[in-house]
């Protein structure tokens, strides 16, 4: 079988999106296309896990305050890293409830804490209220490192979909103007990274892969970002060096422009890890109950990111340790 072709579980999947047409997205007014994500997570994702904590905030935002949700495994901790979380959704219908249950998830397989974001949406909020909101929480998060009753020394953004785009963005932000603690990796789930639609992905996968051309296009009109500015269009955005965390779907139109970025981050020297979900399609970490096999594609996203954060640990007490 080959990465392009459907998983059993991906394909009585689309069977049955097909089998049962409904309007499309880009055909429904906004707010009903949110009730339809909503709708969709709850049935199609698992539960979420219990944790000892999980916990609404606030964090000062641009244009007021900003919703955000803490997740920890553990009700005490040491010092360490935070996992800055954007929610997918085309920068349009996701929230904090589409993606609870993947929060907690990760944040228990990761066993670190999760501060999930709820920036503002698009099309009350256009480009780039969301780039804003993504920026001042990890900058808030940097200056007020113990705000949480533990000490925060470093940021991981983490995304999926568009909030794989405003994990990069604010990778690249922090870069170019560093915050007082260190970004150190970015780790996304098939990212949107801009550079339109003229891709072999985009043509092989836009019509009947659950994500198609005509919904993405539908996103950008309401997103409304500039053609061509890096705080959107990652491949034309700077580079920083920090290590880079890409999982893929395989049949997903968003494929081979997320890989076209990566080769870019490669190109600078930056590690970049490279994850393919065979037979899998775009958004998949909110379906791990209708597709039994993406929990498999999580734990790998997990061992990962697992992974490259024990090198960097590594790294770190090589770099300290004395001559």
């Amino acid at each position: 079988m080959s990465a392009a072709t459907p998983r059993p579980d991906v394909a009585a999947f689309l069977a049955y999106l097909a089998e049962n047409v409904a309007p499309p997205l880009s055909a429904l007014p906004v707010e009903a296309a949110r009730l339809v994500m909503r709708a969709n997570c709850a049935v199609a994702d698992l539960p979420p896990l219990p944790l000892a904590r999980v916990q609404d905030w606030t964090v000062p935002g641009p244009a007021g305050p900003i919703a955000a949700r803490l997740y920890d495994r553990r009700l005490d901790r040491l010092s360490g890293p935070l996992v800055l979380f954007f929610h997918g959704g085309g920068f349009v219908i996701g929230d904090l409830g589409t993606h609870h249950s993947f929060c907690t998830w990760l944040a228990d397989t990761l066993d670190l804490p999760v501060l999930a974001i709820d920036y503002r949406l698009a099309p009350e909020h256009r480009f780039p209220a969301a780039v804003e909101d993504a920026e001042a929480a990890a900058r808030w998060i940097a200056q007020a490192p113990d705000i949480f009753g533990f000490q925060v020394t470093g940021i991981i953004p983490c995304g999926d979909s568009a909030g794989g785009n405003l994990a990069i963005v604010t990778t690249q932000q922090l870069a170019r103007r560093p915050a007082e603690v260190p970004v150190l990796a970015c780790w996304t789930l098939y990212p949107y990274v801009g550079g339109g639609t003229d891709w072999p992905s985009q043509r092989a996968f836009g019509q009947g892969f659950f994500l198609s051309t005509e919904d993405g296009a539908w996103f950008n009109r309401q997103y409304d970002a500039a053609i061509g500015d890096p705080r959107h269009d990652c491949l034309d955005g700077p580079i920083p060096m920090v290590p880079l965390l890409l999982h893929t779907a395989a049949l997903d139109p968003l494929h081979d422009a997320a890989h076209a970025y990566a080769d870019r981050v490669e190109a600078r020297g930056v590690p970049v890890r490279r994850l393919e979900a065979s037979g899998m399609i775009h958004g998949f970490v909110n379906f791990r109950q209708a597709l039994p096999s993406a929990q498999q594609d999580c734990a790998a996203f997990a061992a990962a990111a697992t992974e490259m954060l024990a090198t960097l640990r590594h790294e770190a007490t090589l770099d300290t340790a004395p001559a």
